[in-house]
């Protein structure tokens, strides 16, 4: 109980403007927003988003109306910043088709196998999971929208996207390995 007063004293000294209390309210809130984000981000944005967080936190605790809703507002402000660090991450340039394939096939057979392994492993579950079915179970969107619940719709976005994330994976691990 001591916690949750000292935590809306916190809360309430930093409206104020207290620059030690918003530095000790970050302190202790950085450990749930950590967990909350981990949950909602990618594992590479984990802490980008809870900086970003605690940094429009630390700005604007000031304009908070009741001290009762700052958790809530605290994770609905994390939550924005992956949304936000997700939407970046889709944003690119567009590769030219012939290029990314010209490059793929002049792979050797075991790298590009041990680089699709990677680029698999390195998707979110709810990515991979259309993947294999689609690819490797070889069910069809309807098959997979029935078995996951979801509209053929949402599976075909979901399923485009992670064929991006792989294509972008492996034609990034290409540019990485030194000229023939």
């Amino acid at each position: 109980m001591a916690a949750g007063i000292d935590r809306a004293d916190l809360i309430h000294a930093a409206q104020t403007g207290d620059a030690a209390a918003i530095a000790g309210l970050l302190a202790v809130c950085q450990a749930d927003a950590r967990r909350y984000a981990w949950r909602h981000c990618q594992a590479s944005d984990v802490d980008d988003a809870v900086q970003e967080s605690l940094l429009v936190i630390s700005r604007k605790v000031r304009g908070l109306k009741a001290a009762a809703a700052f958790s809530s507002w605290l994770f609905t402000v994390i939550r924005r910043e992956c949304l936000k660090l997700q939407r970046a991450m889709f944003r690119h340039d567009p590769l030219d088709d012939d290029t990314a394939e010209r490059q793929l096939a002049s792979r050797a057979d075991g790298a590009l196998r041990i680089d699709l392994t990677h680029a698999l492993e390195s998707l979110p579950a709810h990515y991979l999971e259309v993947v294999l079915l689609r690819d490797f179970e070889e069910l069809t969107i309807a098959e997979i929208a029935e078995r996951l619940g979801e509209p053929a719709g949402a599976v075909k976005s979901r399923l485009h996207r992670a064929r991006t994330l792989v294509r972008e994976y492996l034609l990034g691990a290409d540019a990485t390995m030194p000229p023939p």
